[in-house]
């Protein structure tokens, strides 16, 4: 019965942050959600100045023109909520860590949001315009461009979250060293293969054009390089320290 009530509580503490995170999200969603048409509007302006004069964008589906930009809106909600989130994930997790780990988790949740936004910001100021400047460019002689807003709205959220998750490349670069998984001296001998590997998971992740897929796979190994040199600096910590911080602060049940 004593093991099932901390179960319990961690349970119940659990479900309290999930709320507290949906209900920021939720929160955030209820302010935005009067200016939904402005933001898209915001988020089409690449594609709409690379169309050519005389073409628009079209709604294809009757509730397209209401849901599209709910649905932007909701997933902007989260994005702006993300610091939030992310607190109430370390405020659970932090009883249970050492002071070695609470050292090492409180910058890379900064640092791994401010890289996730960088991600997003970069996709949208410099990868779309080189984009759909092409896309545009290349459509055959009697083809009106006239993209579906839906459909555009499915191409951007997808490249969003590649170059957000991209970016986080420095942050799983110092876990691993700092986990003993990996040294960064091991990675610069893997360096060929991961070069290789950017480009695949930039083809991956990215629509079938080599201009998106090299925009992807070149920010991912300048921020391999910067994760290596920041590896340097964090290590596995050592077996006699573990040791010493389990007997003076054991982890509250």
């Amino acid at each position: 019965m004593s093991q099932q009530q901390p179960l319990i509580s961690h349970l119940l503490e659990l479900r309290t942050k999930l709320l507290r995170a949906i209900g920021s999200v939720l929160l955030v969603f209820i302010c935005l959600v009067y200016w939904a048409n402005d933001i898209y509007h915001y988020m089409a302006t690449p594609l709409m100045q690379a169309l050519p004069e005389s073409s628009s964008m079209i709604a294809t589906d009757v509730a397209a023109p209401f849901f599209a930009p709910f649905k932007l809106t909701l997933v902007l909600s989260f994005f702006v909520a993300v610091p939030y989130v992310l607190y109430q994930v370390w405020s659970f997790v932090a009883p249970g860590l050492y002071k070695h780990e609470k050292r090492l988790v409180v910058p890379l949740l900064a640092s791994s949001t401010l890289l996730f936004y960088l991600g997003i910001a970069f996709a949208y100021y410099i990868v779309f315009p080189v984009v759909f400047g092409f896309f545009t460019s290349v459509a055959p002689e009697g083809v009106e461009v006239a993209t579906d807003i839906s459909s555009y709205l499915n191409f951007i959220l997808k490249l969003f979250f590649a170059f957000g998750l991209a970016f986080e490349i420095p942050v799983a670069v110092i876990l691993l060293c700092w986990a003993g998984v990996t040294t960064p001296e091991e990675l610069k001998q893997k360096r060929p293969y991961i070069v290789v590997g950017a480009f695949v998971i930039g083809m991956l992740l990215t629509p079938p054009d080599i201009i998106s897929q090299t925009m992807l796979a070149i920010p991912m190994l300048i921020l391999f390089e910067g994760g290596l040199l920041a590896a340097r600096f964090y290590s596995k910590p050592d077996e006699d320290e573990d040791e010493d911080e389990t007997e003076q602060e054991k982890p509250e049940s």
